[in-house]
């Protein structure tokens, strides 16, 4: 998403310059993350100029799917992130403006997709848990090499090679 400098300055005279678009970030679902599918988010917000400074506050409001930490299902998991960023296109940006974390902006193009992508990775949740505990597909039971043993009380049974000990036991039983 990119915003022209001269842009905003028109757009900004008597009030803030106000934006509202759709943006796909599908690369997120290529890099080493949990997102396994995210669909197209809308970026809305607005940008006070100061001088050679943009005051960038936005919304980024979207959907992702991450997977269960218990199962491994998709679990849709919806977000909504408040941010401020704040961006310079001073001739003079240095060392100072880069510890107050201002941006610097590159020709005459404020692009604001790393940030948004910035603060998506940084929504993603430790754990996500399904709701779909019943389901016989949600837990496997058994996979290779490993079956899930329930609680419930078995049988007792006997060894066939200790048969003949129970019945000696038994024996010395009566006798007593």
């Amino acid at each position: 998403m990119k915003l022209t400098v001269s842009q905003i300055r028109k757009g900004s005279v008597h009030q803030p310059y106000s934006f509202d678009e759709h943006v796909d970030v599908k690369e997120l679902e290529s890099m080493n993350n949990d997102i396994r599918r995210i669909d197209p988010v809308r970026v809305y917000g607005r940008v006070d100029v100061q001088g050679d400074q943009f005051f960038v506050t936005f919304t980024i409001e979207g959907e992702m799917t991450l997977p269960c930490a218990r199962t491994l299902l998709d679990v849709p998991y919806p977000f909504q992130i408040n941010t401020n960023e704040v961006f310079s296109d001073s001739v003079y940006y240095g060392r100072e403006e880069e510890l107050e974390e201002i941006h610097p902006i590159d020709g005459e193009v404020l692009d604001l997709m790393p940030y948004i992508k910035e603060n998506i990775l940084l929504e993603i949740p430790f754990r996500v848990f399904s709701d779909q505990l019943d389901s016989e597909e949600a837990a496997p039971s058994s996979g290779e090499g490993w079956e899930l043993i329930s609680e419930e009380k078995e049988e007792k049974s006997i060894d066939p090679r200790m048969k003949k000990l129970e019945s000696l036991l038994k024996n010395n039983q009566k006798e007593k």
